[in-house]
């Protein structure tokens, strides 16, 4: 909560399987699309929030599978966990406002008494959450018949049925909405209440985040029946809340614009940045524009014309140095050389690049340091390096900066088996 110096911009608060997450995208763009878009224009003054309903376990498992950002604050297993950082430090003061009215063995010993239940896998079965699967048909009487059976035993608990087969016992506090509540309340508390906040989902367990009062929410297009007719029931005259016309991640952007939050192109969207009007000019952007334009040649996307070559060296000092996450040094000029060779070597294959966790210091009158993780994603799987650029606003080039270092190292674990293709 510490990374902003005032109230962050914009702050929104996604649920992640099937609202920023589109499983239905083997090519994960519409994720792309939002990922350059964060990292170009919010990192630097907002925060990111995921909130799901998946556990500690299964959401790193989806971090693995999906090119995803890191968020800044990470909320777990519906509202019941409630972590900071890359590091997922918990929230100690919200486990303990949880433990109010709760037991746990009482709530186990009870839904053993319906059969209809299932329990899910082990890894959702949460201090603060006892998650079950159960036929649609049957999920409405089997509600009501629990929630008087605990209600008997003394306990207050929220029952969350979503998705058409999952079914969630929590504390009474807990929840998307309540967790989301909290972390308002503790922003406003120091004097940092996000300027805008944006809700989006996509089911049932996600419909608390549009009760939150003064918040912007989007229910994406492809969202289930539960949540549109929670809408219709509750909602429907919010002008806060919109149904997208796009899917997923590209909703959460349609909805961007739609309330005027903020710039709302995503630079994957730029075809050609010489002719398009950058809305913020910021070492960020300068960051994404680079490497995106990296993936498109590299996948022969865009036409193999020198000028392209020369405007890359004319925003290199001559002198600027590229040290390689092996530890090899080379001249600026010298990979941008090395790369014109690799054009259209990823043509036709699976190729896609996105940095994250961009951060931007201003060290001097025209100086910049620049520190993000690099990713490139290929049929041979993900690897990541830690990179740190030194950037000047003294550019020939107009709307640029100029590259002056840059350092590059593995993160554990996630190198290259081929480093000779892994050029900038």
């Amino acid at each position: 909560m510490d990374r902003l110096d005032g109230a962050a911009r914009l702050m929104i608060v996604s649920d992640l399987d099937h609202t920023m997450v589109d499983h239905h995208d083997p090519e994960n763009l519409s994720l792309l699309r939002f990922n350059a878009l964060w990292e170009a224009y919010y990192r630097h003054n907002s925060l990111l929030v995921f909130s799901t309903g998946r556990s500690c376990t299964l959401y790193k498992q989806l971090r693995k599978e999906k090119p995803m950002l890191t968020p800044d604050i990470t909320i777990m297993s519906v509202g019941t966990e409630i972590t900071y950082g890359e590091a997922m430090v918990p929230d100690d003061g919200w486990e303990q406002y949880l433990n109010q009215k709760w037991d746990r063995n009482i709530v186990t010993e009870e839904t053993a008494k319906f059969p209809q239940l299932t329990f899910q896998a082990e890894t959702e079965q949460r201090p603060h959450k006892v998650s079950f699967y159960v036929e649609k048909d049957k999920a409405q009487e089997v509600m009501k018949a629990l929630s008087e059976r605990l209600q008997e035993r003394g306990l207050d608990v929220k029952i969350i049925y979503s998705g058409g087969v999952d079914l969630d016992i929590l504390p009474q506090g807990a929840g998307k909405g309540q967790a989301l509540a909290y972390l308002l309340k503790k922003f406003k508390s120091i004097g940092k209440l996000p300027v805008n906040t944006l809700v989006c989902g996509d089911s049932g367990n996600d419909a608390e985040l549009f009760s939150i009062p003064d918040v912007y929410g989007v229910m994406v297009k492809n969202a289930q029946e539960e949540l549109l007719q929670w809408h219709t029931e509750n909602a429907k005259d919010n002008p806060k809340i919109i149904h997208a016309t796009e899917r997923c991640a590209a909703g959460i952007i349609e909805a961007v614009g739609h309330f005027s939050l903020g710039p709302n192109k995503s630079p994957r969207d730029v075809l050609d940045f010489s002719k398009c009007k950058i809305e913020e000019f910021h070492p960020a952007h300068e960051v994404v524009k680079f490497y995106l334009f990296y993936e498109r040649w590299r996948r022969a996307e865009v036409e193999k014309f020198d000028h392209y070559i020369q405007n890359l060296k004319g925003v290199c000092y001559s002198s600027g140095i590229m040290v390689h996450p092996s530890g090899v040094e080379l001249s600026l000029h010298d990979s941008i050389d090395a790369m014109e060779r690799y054009y259209g070597d990823k043509q036709g294959k699976l190729f896609r690049i996105w940095v994250d966790r961009v951060r931007t210091a201003q060290i001097g009158s025209d100086a910049w340091l620049v520190k993000f993780d690099k990713w490139e994603l290929t049929d041979g799987g993900s690897n990541c390096s830690l990179a740190t650029v030194l950037l000047s606003s003294k550019c020939a080039v107009a709307d640029s900066f100029s590259w002056v270092h840059v350092h590059q190292t593995w993160l554990n674990g996630s190198g290259a088996n081929d480093q000779t293709s892994w050029i900038f």
